[in-house]
């Protein structure tokens, strides 16, 4: 059974074929950075390896870097759920801020693939770009039980230092375990003062 987010594109809305076509392309990408690094990514290898025509997978994917940037969507939306409102509002933030730096880690390769990816310029990975840090904001918006569109310093402060951790981890001056524990501790010191 398929997600909303597996029927979802940023060009359009999938058939359930279409979704399965690019679960296997997204899939694909993940081994081919595994064995190739993000430099011996290409649309073509990764098409090679799902089993679709190159033309194929460019309807999907205009390219690496919106494929990559697809990838890391996909594993967001899934690995970071609501926060537990009956916890308190630092637990609440800190559960998101692991769940949120956590989503590649132990990926091999795809950590730092999905932050050159993710700096690009590409029209496609901007559109996720822009998903992407507004999911995040809601959750955090959610654990602090304020409004994204009037969240006030501490959410700016809070998508501040995640961004910044993510970039670090995605650089690999430090592991996404290291990552999440001073994204969480920084959290701690920001909401405790």
């Amino acid at each position: 059974m398929s997600s909303p987010v597996s029927q979802e594109s940023t060009r359009r809305r999938l058939t359930q074929q279409q979704a399965e076509t690019v679960t296997r392309l997204t899939d694909a990408a993940v081994e081919v950075l595994n064995d190739e690094g993000f430099d011996g990514l290409t649309v073509r290898t990764v098409a090679k390896l799902a089993g679709v025509a190159p033309a194929t997978a460019y309807t999907y994917f205009s390219s690496k870097s919106h494929l990559v940037a697809e990838v890391f969507w996909r594993r967001l939306s899934a690995g970071v759920g609501e926060p537990d409102l009956s916890a308190a509002p630092t637990e609440r933030v800190a559960q998101v801020l692991r769940e949120v730096s956590m989503v590649v880690a132990g990926e091999g390769q795809l950590g730092g693939a999905v932050t050159m990816a993710l700096l690009g310029t590409d029209p496609d990975v901007e559109h996720l770009r822009l998903r992407i840090g507004g999911f995040i904001r809601r959750r955090l918006a959610e654990a602090l039980e304020v409004e994204p569109e009037n969240p006030g310093p501490l959410l700016d402060a809070l998508e501040m230092i995640y961004a910044g951790g993510l970039v670090h981890a995605g650089m690999g001056h430090m592991t996404y375990e290291q990552t999440s524990e001073r994204l969480v501790a920084a959290a701690h010191l920001l909401m405790e003062k």
